[in-house]
């Protein structure tokens, strides 16, 4: 029989690095973002090639959610299927909404408010900007309870393993990290803020899709980021 006091405790100290973990959220990523909306924005207009491709083979008609959506740069590479997007940041939201006609809605990736009918989801360089492993499997599941039975999630996370890039991380290197924006506003003034990024190593993504209870379909690494595809079977 467990102790009383000890269960207590355990749900008490869950229930404070809950807390903490949405309150570095809301600082470091939700509150950024909404802030540099309109500069990340300009920067992020092309798709992503693996993307694309990923949507290039989805059937006809075929029912999709972008979880994350940003600015919605990949909601009308076709036209033929119906692709719905999601995102926290109320700014870049109402940017896509301006920019398109497509269907785009205000929401938190972890508590998605629709049912499981998608043929398919997309999550783009999103899960790493959540603050521990508990959320980040929380996310995926997010994602696996809105598939219908047979559909896959295209997933994009950051790599620790950048040793050939321009920001030089390696395997060594801390997994949560804070990544600056800065961008010049012109008259001398300048933006200065920081985001929250967790790197993933290899295989770390694929673990938690099975955590999470999902099927891992296909993964690789491209550009930097480790990618998986994730079925609901």
């Amino acid at each position: 029989m467990s102790d009383p006091q000890n269960t207590s405790d355990t749900q008490y100290t869950e229930y404070a690095g809950q807390h903490e973990a949405i309150q570095h959220e809301q600082k470091h990523v939700h509150d950024v973002y909404q802030a540099i909306a309109p500069g990340f924005s300009a920067t992020r207009r092309k798709p992503w090639p693996s993307v694309v491709n990923f949507l290039m083979k989805q059937p006809k008609g075929a029912l999709g959610l972008d979880i994350g959506c940003g600015n919605g740069r990949h909601l009308s590479v076709r036209s033929d299927i119906i692709l719905i997007g999601l995102d926290r940041c109320e700014a870049l939201v109402r940017r896509t909404v301006s920019a398109s006609n497509t269907d785009v809605l205000v929401g938190d990736g972890l508590s998605v408010p629709m049912r499981p009918i998608f043929d398919f989801c997309l999550s783009i360089a999103v899960i790493h900007h959540f603050s521990t492993e508990t959320r980040r499997i929380a996310a995926l599941r997010a994602l696996l309870e809105v598939l219908r039975p047979g559909g896959s999630a295209y997933i994009v996370v950051w790599a620790l393993e950048q040793a050939d890039s321009r920001r030089g991380w390696d395997a060594n290197d801390k997994q949560d990290i804070f990544v600056p924006w800065k961008r010049n506003e012109g008259k001398g003034s300048s933006e200065h803020k920081e985001r929250y990024y967790h790197l993933f190593r290899s295989g770390e993504l694929e673990r938690c899709i099975r955590t999470a209870g999902g099927t891992v379909i296909a993964s690789g690494f491209e550009r930097d980021n480790w990618w998986a595809q994730m079925g609901k079977f």
